[in-house]
């Protein structure tokens, strides 16, 4: 898995979340919009329906790491229902449709289904062995190495007879520095000295990996 993967979980079952969806209030959010701001208490818990969140950390210099993007029944916010204050910031990466739902009606909705809290729980280990993994390679992995890593996990299977593999969606370097928690400047350098070795290509925006990347640059 990427690190800061742009995977989300995807729930097996997505009767649960649609029926709490439709007790919260809709609302709309501009791309860009904040939605939870870091170290804020909130009580509220947000269910995507049309868009896509991002949730983020960043320091004091403005630099940021993606921890993950949220698409249509994906919810944020749930780390902060034991009344702590918020763990990180979500904003929309794109115009998004929200239901807001309540950290009473959350509970009231457990308890009228109390199978919804075992999902809920699972949810949150994945969510924090993939936070586990995000520090680890930010610790133990270079800047290079994280980049190969998440080109990887984004690749979808080969598209031609000459087996090249396109990212499954564009990503501009910003983005992609973001994932990697290092500057968009390292990003494009690495990107132009791959392409520059036949390893990649960019076909309209959009990153194509034409054979196996290096395991060192």
């Amino acid at each position: 898995m990427p690190l800061a993967s742009a995977s989300t979980f995807p729930s097996q079952n997505t009767q649960h979340i649609e029926a709490l969806a439709a007790q919260g209030i809709q609302r709309r959010y501009r791309r860009g919009a904040l939605l939870i701001q870091e170290g804020e208490t909130g009580d509220t818990l947000y269910i995507v329906l049309q868009g896509r969140l991002r949730a983020y950390v960043a320091d004091a210099s403005g630099r940021e790491l993606t921890l993950g993007l949220y698409g249509p029944l994906e919810y944020v916010g749930e780390m902060s229902l034991d009344g702590g204050p918020r763990s990180a910031n979500v904003e929309a990466a794109e115009t998004s449709t929200c239901s807001v739902v309540t950290r009473e009606r959350l509970l009231a909705y457990i308890a009228e289904h109390p199978e919804f809290a075992f999902e809920l729980m699972a949810r949150l280990i994945r969510r924090a062995r993939l936070a586990t993994e995000s520090a680890r390679s930010v610790a133990l992995i270079d800047v290079y190495g994280r980049l190969v890593k998440l080109l990887n996990g984004w690749a979808l299977a080969p598209q031609d007879d000459d087996g090249a593999r396109p990212l499954r969606e564009r990503l501009t370097h910003q983005q992609i520095a973001q994932h990697l928690a290092c500057s968009r400047e390292m990003v494009s350098r690495l990107l132009k000295d791959l392409e520059n070795g036949g390893y990649i290509a960019v076909r309209e925006r959009r990153i194509w990996l034409l054979k196996n990347l290096p395991a060192r640059w």
